[in-house]
């Protein structure tokens, strides 16, 4: 026993009889009060082996009162950062883990503690096993937990799993987040809890506000896209931290942002939401400040063949530097995507112009070889980004698409309809003229 163990003993053994008392007379104060004072004791002495036996202790006794349980978790609790080294810690933390075990009344204190012990072992190195800690909580079923806690806690989750590059279970757990949860108008007066509603507590001072969480689930959706390359989705994330008034107040913020953003809007492959996206930022008076990147969105929308090695020698700099702007580099893939999309772009303006060209033609036009211009315009037909026909016994590509039997007939009855209508019209006309002519003679 540490520090004059005879009596602290004593003590305790005599609050204890005063907490089993008040017990069995239900008396909650007072077997809050003496739970409290016996933890209290053992922390002044510094007996923290006592302290641990002691919380079991009065967990398991016959009929203890919920609420006695709740206060020595919680007051055990103030305790954790005050222990003298790590291993009494760690310890501490467990034996109040196996006491809120199961008990619906300690549940958020049971998540606090696993958050404390989780960041412990991660900064052992053990990402693994904190990972593993935090997805044995399921703090979405918390009725009690603040809006702002279950998310800053659900994505303490997401980061560990893409710290550990489990990728599945990051995206299955970032799914518990909505994204519509961060536009919810934080000025809005609380209203109170009604009669027989769950009173929520408020959030520990250390949790981010829903804006600042909002940054944080938007940058880890971009470390998840970015494992897959989907370069849409990462100019999506960015588009959204964008719109952040704190980022969208201050140049060194939002200048960076908008770089990323119109970078990754080019690497995107061609689709309606890219589309939209593109012309969106065009429209943007902020990009007025960056003229570099308004000219390269500028020549995505102009249906004019890119030269790849020109637009290269401009923006290979900027590309290049994006490295040391916020959220590093656009990726290993990102130079080799870049070039696939110009070719891609290229292909595209010239399905417009064209309904038939020769493949040598197409080669010259887009500065390849016939193989990989043959190569690339295959890829993007099987992808459905266009429709397109190649001979190749004569080297000749068509664009035109290939009506079916039914759209050949209905634009025949279509035809058919307009040229029925125009002789009916003709007839009179004819029949309104002869009628004229007839009752001028007659005068």
């Amino acid at each position: 026993m540490e520090n004059g163990g005879g009596d602290l003993e004593a003590k305790i053994e005599m609050l204890l009889n005063v907490e089993k008392q008040m017990r069995q007379v239900g008396d909650v104060a007072g077997t809050r009060k003496a739970v409290t004072d016996i933890l209290q004791l053992c922390f002044e002495a510094g007996a923290w082996r006592t302290l641990n036996d002691q919380i079991v202790l009065i967990s398991k006794r016959r009929g203890q009162l919920k609420q006695a349980v709740q206060a020595m978790v919680q007051q055990a609790m103030q305790y954790i950062d005050q222990t003298p080294d790590l291993d009494t810690k760690i310890e501490l933390i467990k034996t109040l883990n196996s006491v809120s075990a199961g008990k619906i009344y300690v549940e958020i204190e049971r998540a606090r503690l696993i958050k404390k012990l989780a960041k412990i072992k991660e900064e052992q190195g053990l990402i693994a096993e904190a990972a593993d800690l935090m997805q044995e909580v399921a703090v979405e079923t918390f009725g009690a937990m603040a809006k702002t806690e279950k998310i800053a806690f659900i994505l303490e989750q997401v980061r560990l799993c893409l710290d550990r590059q489990d990728y599945v279970r990051a995206q299955i757990l970032s799914r518990k987040i909505s994204p519509r949860v961060f536009e919810a108008d934080t000025s809005k007066e609380k209203k109170k809890p009604k009669e027989g509603e769950a009173i929520v507590e408020e959030a520990p001072a250390d949790i981010p506000s829903l804006l600042e969480l909002k940054k944080i689930y938007y940058q880890l959706m971009i470390r998840y896209y970015a494992h897959s390359n989907n370069y849409l989705e990462i100019c999506r994330c960015y588009k959204s931290i964008y719109e952040i008034p704190s980022v969208k107040e201050d140049p060194a913020q939002w200048i960076p942002v908008l770089r990323k953003i119109c970078w990754y809007l080019v690497l995107s492959p061609h689709d309606p939401m890219q589309s939209s996206l593109l012309n969106s930022t065009l429209e943007d008076k902020n990009l007025s400040e960056i003229p570099h990147f308004r000219l390269l969105l500028k020549q995505l929308v102009t249906m004019e063949v890119i030269q790849w090695t020109a637009l290269w020698d401009t923006f290979k700099d900027e590309f290049e530097n994006e490295r040391n702007m916020l959220g590093g580099s656009l990726g290993e893939k990102a130079a080799e995507d870049l070039k696939l999309r110009v070719i891609e772009h290229n292909i595209l303006v010239v399905s417009k112009y064209y309904s038939r060209i020769t493949l040598k033609r197409l080669a010259d036009l887009l500065c390849l070889t016939v193989q990989e211009a043959e190569k690339h315009l295959s890829e993007m037909v099987v992808s459905k980004a266009l429709v397109a026909k190649i001979d190749r016994p004569m080297g000749v590509i068509c664009f035109q698409t290939v009506k079916d039997s039914n759209d050949i007939l209905n634009s025949w009855a279509m035809n058919l309809e307009k040229l029925l209508d125009l002789v009916e019209k003709s007839c009179h006309q004819i029949h309104k003229e002869t009628m004229v002519h007839k009752a001028a003679l007659k005068v």
